[in-house]
């Protein structure tokens, strides 16, 4: 740089034009920084596979559509923005956009080809691949159940840095190894273990009916179309007894975390739920949010008293029955229930602080995984926009009005639900009836 003395040696006109030419220069030089610092940003916020196969494509890293609201992010100006575009037939979104890592966190996951071997000629799968709007957000190849093969090193490496049902942050390598190894069968890796054995089969398509305990279900007449399906999934205070014009008999799947099933039976015992669902067709399928599940699942297979945590009892669990081989358990794979709620139900809480009381609902978990394995799916007793009419339960005794909790986004679900309605990836059920005609 010329220092003072050598510029008394310029007139005042050359004097401008040296400042002038050395500002520019200066200008130009940290520009190139400039840039050279946001393309190490955009670098760095490329996924990495961390040796695990990524689900999501080479262009969903730059530009991932959701399902509900679906919500592009973007990167531009050294920052992400997100965008909403309007979902076809659906009632408006969240009223803000969401502020996201690109993709999502976490947005990668194993790889489990079992159900896409489909012999319907118009599965599910095939119907959501023709739809444009799901090509960046519907894997089909996402890992439905956990079971064995799965407790590895590497794996607990990758997933325990996700918490709740969404990774095993919440239990150790070696209780999650020793859960795991009890589920060893084939029954344990496949939704419809039984599926080949059942006679009468009228068609290769299997069809499930998914119930929730909505009260718009409470008079609705559909226990008999509910029992036709081939198989009939049912969760927490699924009460029965009482109510079988209504919901049908049958379960094929209990699906519940260790958590909901003991709240169910604590809160509904006087309405008529004193046990859960027992019969030769039911499995059990866990939705593991917390160490307890792991602890419960192993004591159930074994007939063993739960060795571990707040559930530590002296003699076995009698929840299931007396005669229960593992082949009547199930387990969700966190990386599916990541999925779901990183492409599917992507509420708003999880950009704040409380983001960790978050995640979908049992019942949506539920729904989603007949989506995902089922070739036709029928929804009865989930939320729909007439919810206020119906109270909050049909087997409750008077009207109770739906309350909306933070653990869980009722009326995202709901958005979700009427969209694949009107896609028909579900036939779900809306009656529209007056109030006055539910029995109690």
């Amino acid at each position: 740089m010329i220092d003072q003395i050598e510029m008394r040696r310029f007139s005042s006109v050359e004097k401008f034009l040296i400042l002038s030419c050395l500002s520019l220069t200066t200008l130009f030089v940290y520009c190139i920084l400039i840039n050279g610092s946001s393309d190490s940003k955009l670098k760095k916020m490329a996924p990495e596979t961390r040796g695990v196969k990524n689900n999501a494509s080479s262009e969903e890293s730059v530009q991932m559509n959701l399902s509900v609201g679906f919500w592009v992010s973007v990167a531009g100006s050294g920052q992400n923005r997100s965008k909403q575009k309007n979902a076809p037939n659906a009632s408006e979104g969240t009223s803000e956009p969401i502020q996201m890592e690109a993709p999502f966190p976490g947005d990668q996951y194993a790889t489990d080809y079992t159900y896409l071997h489909s012999k319907c000629p118009e599965n599910l799968r095939a119907r959501m691949a023709k739809i444009p709007e799901y090509k960046g957000v519907f894997l089909g190849t996402v890992p439905l159940l956990q079971w064995n093969k799965h407790a590895t090193e590497r794996e607990y490496k990758r997933l325990s840095r996700y918490n709740g049902a969404h990774g095993w942050e919440v239990i150790s390598y070696e209780d999650l190894k020793d859960a795991l190894s009890y589920l060893n069968t084939s029954a344990n890796s496949f939704m419809f273990d039984d599926w080949e054995k059942r006679p009468n089969k009228t068609s290769d398509c299997i069809r499930c009916a998914v119930i929730g305990n909505g009260g718009i279900l409470n008079g609705s007449q559909m226990g008999k179309e509910i029992d036709q399906h081939d198989y009939v999934f049912r969760a927490n205070g699924a009460i029965t007894k009482g109510f079988e014009k209504d919901v049908g008999t049958r379960t094929s799947f209990y699906t519940f975390s260790t958590n909901t099933m003991r709240n169910s039976l604590n809160a509904y015992r006087t309405l008529g739920y004193s046990g859960l669902p027992q019969s030769k067709e039911t499995r059990y399928v866990f939705l593991p949010d917390h160490d307890r599940d792991y602890y419960l699942i192993k004591a159930a297979i074994t007939h063993t008293p739960i060795e571990k945590g707040s559930d530590k009892s002296n003699k076995p669990p009698t929840f299931f029955g007396e005669n229960t081989g593992p082949e009547k358990f199930k387990m969700y794979h966190p990386d599916f229930i990541r999925y779901v709620r990183n492409r599917f139900l992507r509420a708003h809480i999880l950009q704040t602080p409380h983001r960790n009381i978050y995640r979908p609902s049992t019942g949506a978990a539920m729904l989603l995984a007949a989506i995902h394995s089922c070739d036709e799916v029928s929804a009865y007793g989930f939320i729909t926009e007439n919810y206020a009419k119906y109270s909050d339960h049909y087997f409750d005794r008077h009207y109770r009005k739906l309350v909306f909790y933070s653990n869980h986004d009722m009326k995202l679900e709901l958005k979700l639900w009427k969209m694949l309605h009107s896609y028909g990836i579900i036939k779900l059920y809306t009656r529209e009836e007056n109030v006055s005609n539910i029995q109690r």
